[in-house]
């Protein structure tokens, strides 16, 4: 039997073991190496996260630097820290070691050098900004990427820790050192797709949220289907919320996706993956109009859908890798199969506590769906439609 699943947590698994769902028809050429291979410790992102918060801490003793990163704060919502560092005055002590902390985390998370600095810096809360427009010096921690923490660690400038209540956001102004967790995950899921293709596994590339209206991808690339019949039918979503949950303040917003699956016009099983980075808070209503099956890809006419959320901690070539081998191959059987259940008993259960985390799942949507949908998991819903998208 399954742990329970929490909305943030264990969600990598859910992401690799479809994958892996997908990858198993054609795992004769994987690596013998991904049989062994383990996911990156979860601790590296946040051990190098850790390591620039002290660094950042120390270097507010300067009061010139310390009011570059003050206004670069209460200006912007999150601060590219290494860039400021770079070019406002940053130690040169301090560049060295925000330069290796991103360098570490874009390993840690499978990414190349290209996806750029990582880091970022904001106020903890929108309650902090008095106190730091006062002039209070701050205190830096590092973001959790556990719900369920209770206490936070903040260092000052005199290297002294501070432990913080979690749930209620202290009168101290604190910056929190994070990740950009959407440029993580579009380079993630560009990683994830690479990683299905060296497998031999049908998948688009990742389906972003700016292509909303329907009219052709956002990479540019005309579909066969649209280039042979003068169009295809989707299903796209005009609303979508996830249930409210109490968040630590420490917290970022969150980064969203989807992995749509089912048989390809082949007869294989295919992953294709949807961005959805305006989905930033629980309990909100959004009305994305993104398209979120492209049918004219499935054989059937149905699909699933399990939907994800960036935490920060993930590998996706171990993950994609490390899941694929734990599935070794699903068959057409001349009818749709539901692969959501399949896709979660695969996960090993190690695999539970780690990023990203599993949000919900959507059975057998169809093409003819009209209306409002519930996740399987009660954690949300999505209001859908049929929509053609015809040639230009």
């Amino acid at each position: 039997m399954r742990p329970p699943h929490p909305r943030r947590r264990g969600l990598g698994a859910a992401t690799a073991a479809l994958v892996a769902l997908c990858a198993g028809q054609t795992l004769t050429a994987l690596p013998a190496t991904a049989a062994t291979t383990a996911p990156a410790p979860t601790s590296a992102v946040t051990a190098a996260e850790d390591q620039a918060a002290r660094a950042m801490a120390g270097s507010l003793t300067d009061s010139l630097w310390r009011a570059r990163v003050r206004t670069a704060a209460l200006t912007s919502e999150e601060v590219d820290v290494t860039a400021l560092a770079a070019q406002a005055g940053g130690s040169r002590a301090l560049r060295s070691t925000l330069t290796a902390a991103d360098r570490r985390i874009a390993t840690a998370k499978g990414l190349g050098a290209e996806v750029g600095p990582l880091l970022r810096l904001r106020l903890g809360d929108a309650s902090m900004r008095g106190a730091l427009a006062a002039g209070t010096t701050p205190w830096v921690a590092a973001a959790t990427q556990d719900e369920d923490v209770t206490t936070v660690t903040a260092y000052d400038s005199h290297g002294r820790a501070h432990t913080l209540d979690a749930r209620k956001a202290p009168a101290h102004p604190v910056y929190v050192v994070d990740i950009d967790s959407s440029t993580a995950l579009a380079a993630g899921l560009d990683v994830l797709t690479g990683e299905l293709a060296r497998y031999g596994v049908h998948s688009a590339e990742p389906t972003a949220a700016a292509d909303r209206t329907g009219t052709e991808p956002a990479t540019g690339h005309r579909s066969p289907a649209l280039a042979a019949t003068g169009g295809f039918w989707t299903t796209r979503i005009t609303a979508v919320e996830l249930s409210d949950d109490e968040e630590p303040w420490i917290k970022g917003d969150a980064e969203i996706y989807a992995l749509v699956t089912g048989f390809g016009q082949d007869g294989k099983v295919r992953v294709d993956p949807v961005d959805m980075p305006y989905l930033d808070n629980d309990g909100t209503v959004y009305r994305p109009n993104q398209i979120l099956v492209n049918w004219s890809s499935y054989k059937y006419d149905l699909a699933d859908a399990v939907m994800m959320e960036e935490d920060g901690s993930t590998n996706y070539h171990d993950l994609a890798q490390a899941i694929a081998a734990a599935l070794l191959t699903i068959t057409d059987q001349g009818a749709y199969i539901p692969l959501v259940n399949a896709v979660l008993d695969a996960i090993p259960a190690d695999w539970w506590t780690d990023d990203p985390d599993y949000v919900d799942s959507w059975y057998t949507l169809a093409r003819g769906d009209n209306g409002t949908r519930h996740g399987a998991r009660g954690n949300g819903w999505m209001t859908v439609q049929p929509y053609y998208v015809p040639e230009l």
